[in-house]
């Protein structure tokens, strides 16, 4: 629960999957990807197995720019299913995740949190030239961005976090993070005792081992409600 806690000064979001449409915007840049290949390849396989490449890669040493690690993923996962690897699949993948639109509420919703004093930040597992066109389409509501690439370092880790909350000058008690990935934002929200709000989008993903964050919204449009009925708003 989130009510009889400090009012945070700053309210972080997880981006894609929160705040954009990314396992919409993943599914189309992956149909493009197929559609020149001479093998038929099912796009949800193909996403599934690009999925958990990324993944280990991005927690594999050394720390690279995350276009280079979903390059390398799409590679590693084309070539698993059987399907050829073209010099352009990357670009084709990282040039669309920067033209994923948000969500249909999150624009207005992160314009009345930010009319009620809340400062906000995104961090994010990606560049800061591919988050750059996801931000531009938020309305100025953002007021800093914090990246993987800025920190060295990709959630679950627990030091993009402390990055950002070093950059935001705050400690952990004056954050609440917002976010749709179990296995990535509350993973790190429960080893770090963030306070959080997992939004549940209904793709079927859950918080490992049972874990139960502070509040569940199935949309970001119930922050408002759910900071008013805390004493925030």
């Amino acid at each position: 629960m989130l009510s009889g806690t400090p009012r945070p000064t700053w309210l972080t979001f997880d981006c894609y999957g929160t705040l954009i449409q990314w396992d919409e915007g993943l599914r189309a840049a992956m149909a493009t990807v197929l559609a020149g290949k001479a093998r038929a390849v099912d796009a949800e396989r193909l996403i599934a197995t690009y999925d958990r490449h990324e993944h280990a890669l991005e927690q594999t040493p050394p720390h690279r720019t995350f276009r280079a690690i979903a390059g390398e993923a799409l590679g590693l996962a084309l070539r698993d299913l059987g399907a050829e690897v073209d010099a352009a699949d990357a670009a084709v993948l990282t040039d669309a995740i920067g033209r994923m639109p948000p969500f249909p509420e999150v624009v207005d919703t992160l314009a009345a949190l930010k009319r009620s004093g809340f400062r906000l930040c995104i961090v994010s597992n990606t560049d800061d030239d591919v988050i750059a066109g996801n931000v531009a389409q938020l309305g100025g509501t953002i007021d800093r961005v914090v990246t993987a690439e800025q920190a060295g370092a990709y959630k679950p880790s627990r030091r993009i976090f402390d990055f950002a909350h070093a950059a935001l000058g705050v400690g952990d008690d004056a954050v609440v993070h917002v976010c749709a990935s179990p296995h990535l934002d509350l993973v790190a929200t429960r080893e770090l005792g963030l306070r959080d709000v997992w939004i549940d989008r209904g793709t079927g993903r859950r918080p490992a081992n049972g874990y139960r964050p502070r509040a569940v919204l199935p949309s970001l449009d119930g922050l408002p409600s759910l900071f008013r009925d805390a004493g925030w708003m």
